[in-house]
């Protein structure tokens, strides 16, 4: 500070002035920005540092002079610099006070788009979309065809949940601004958010046939054939890019999907293995150990997640999970059960631990630990219906324990009302309660959504109760054709079948 009021040298006070604000002395950062404006008046750098130091000071009158001087000296970069600002100032918790100063400047400067285009991203960030849509529209009323506030007036309708806007303001968009792709791309991933996949194709189509070179475009028209099982032009789409050494990692992933989808496993876990870069290698991975699960090759499988934990030690929660799924697949509960304990010990909060862990509690006869993690979940996540879900069921067991498990299964119902699972759960339990009507109501329902063998042994059990011995005959043969070792449906088979026999 000394030097810079001795010296003809603006780098003095400019280091001065960082000091001091590192300092967190606003007066000493005042002087030294005073002298550093003196010494350099139109240099951007003091500008922006003066501008946020008044804002961190509440100084409404400099912050205003300051970023006056900032947008007459610099229009263009105006922008970048109120949001750098807005950056520091939210974790300053000084986000209303920057609006006011904002507010002010656009008073002096009403013919400034920007100025009101950075209002309304505050005002997004203060989560008041009202406010945002009415600063972005005064934006565009000023600069009709700016590309950036028309995309972020469609997100505004798209975070307040307004698809239907959304798609109206980007479809003009794309008709008014016919060569400037971003509409459509933001409009393709709307139409992706309603689930209109056939419409997203098209525009995502369209883009491709103007641009055949742009193969982020091609990537996701690719990915919207998937979702409509279009496999084989997804594929053609996928060989295609690669081609592309930026686009190859994805494209295998993916067409390692595609033959997994057919059955295809050899062809499959080769794609996967080809994925060698990027955000999808572990992915691919863990697709490929899942592959290998289902074909019953568990040393190959283990050996892999093993690989995998010094490869990726971020994604130790996962791998361990799967570790878990692999013993239980052999049966190997004990061993599955000790390798998440030994996890715990590490972390005893954690929810997908606990909860595994209490899947396995169950195998192995220790109805204490299946019970006392469940309920630790529920301490802390009181909503979690597959919490709540498992305990419940698990008491179903006990019949002095009944109206315990109907609190937790009715909580769960009322969270996830349309889960295959839960309706599973509760209509086993008015079947326990002698109600085998109403216990059939949520079963047929509950199998409709998912054909699952469990469901499947207690829908038949049900009808048989009722019966309806065909129909109950007939949901069992179906459903042992396609897990003809599951312990549910060969319960079934000796304790009713066999017994008729």
């Amino acid at each position: 500070m000394e030097a810079a009021k001795r010296v003809n040298d603006p780098r003095f006070a400019e280091r001065a002035a960082k000091i001091a604000m590192y300092m967190k002395d606003s007066n000493k950062t005042d002087e030294a920005i005073s002298l550093w404006l003196k010494e350099d008046p139109k240099n951007p750098t003091a500008r922006k540092v003066a501008a946020l130091s008044a804002l961190r000071a509440g100084n409404k009158q400099a912050a205003v002079e300051h970023l006056n001087a900032v947008l007459k000296g610099d229009p263009a970069g105006f922008e970048k610099t109120a949001l750098e600002l807005a950056n520091v100032l939210q974790r300053d918790g000084k986000s209303d006070f920057f609006y006011q100063v904002l507010e002010a400047l656009a008073e002096k400067n009403p013919d400034q788009a920007v100025v009101y285009f950075v209002q309304s991203l505050l005002a997004m960030e203060m989560k008041n979309g009202a406010l945002a849509e009415k600063k972005v529209q005064q934006a565009l009323d000023i600069q009709p065809g700016w590309d950036k506030a028309l995309v972020f007036q469609a997100q505004i309708a798209v975070f307040s949940g307004d698809l239907s806007k959304a798609k109206i303001l980007l479809r003009n968009a794309s008709i008014k601004y016919p060569e400037n792709d971003k509409f459509k791309k933001l409009l393709a991933q709307v139409l992706i958010k309603a689930a209109e996949y056939d419409a997203a194709g098209e525009v995502y189509q369209a883009i491709v046939l103007s641009n055949p070179k742009d193969a982020e475009s091609q990537l996701a028209l690719a990915l919207v054939d998937l979702q409509l099982n279009h496999d084989s032009k997804a594929e053609d789409i996928f060989k295609q890019l690669l081609d592309q050494p930026e686009w190859r990692n994805q494209a295998s992933f993916y067409l390692g999907k595609i033959e997994e989808k057919r059955g295809h496993t050899q062809k499959a876990l080769a794609w996967f293995d080809k994925v060698a870069e990027g955000p999808l290698v572990f992915e691919s991975a863990i697709s490929a150990v899942s592959l290998l699960v289902k074909e019953k090759k568990f040393d190959e499988a283990d050996s892999r997640l093993n690989l995998l934990s010094d490869q990726f030690p971020k994604q130790k929660l996962r791998i361990i999970l799967m570790k878990a799924g692999l013993y239980s697949q052999q049966e190997q509960y004990e061993t599955a059960f000790k390798l998440l304990t030994d996890a715990l010990v590490g972390e005893p909060d954690q929810r997908d631990l606990l909860y595994t862990r209490a899947l396995m509690a169950e195998r192995i006869k220790r109805p204490d630990v299946l019970e006392a993690d469940l309920k630790k979940i529920l301490a802390k996540y009181p909503d979690d219906a597959e919490a709540l879900n498992a305990l419940g069921y698990s008491l179903l067991g006990h019949a002095e324990r009944y109206a315990e498990a109907e609190r937790y299964l009715q909580n769960a119902l009322r969270l996830q009302p349309n889960e295959a699972v839960v309706m599973d759960s509760f209509g086993w339990l008015q079947f326990k309660l002698g109600k085998p009507e109403l216990a059939l109501d949520y079963l047929e329902r509950a199998y409709a959504k998912q054909e699952e063998a469990e469901i499947a042994a207690h829908l038949a059990e049900v009808l048989w109760t009722l019966g309806r011995k065909e129909e109950a005959k007939k949901v069992f043969n179906k459903a042992i054709k396609k897990a003809p070792e599951d312990e549910y449906l060969l319960s079934f088979q000796k304790r009713l079948l066999e017994g008729e026999e």
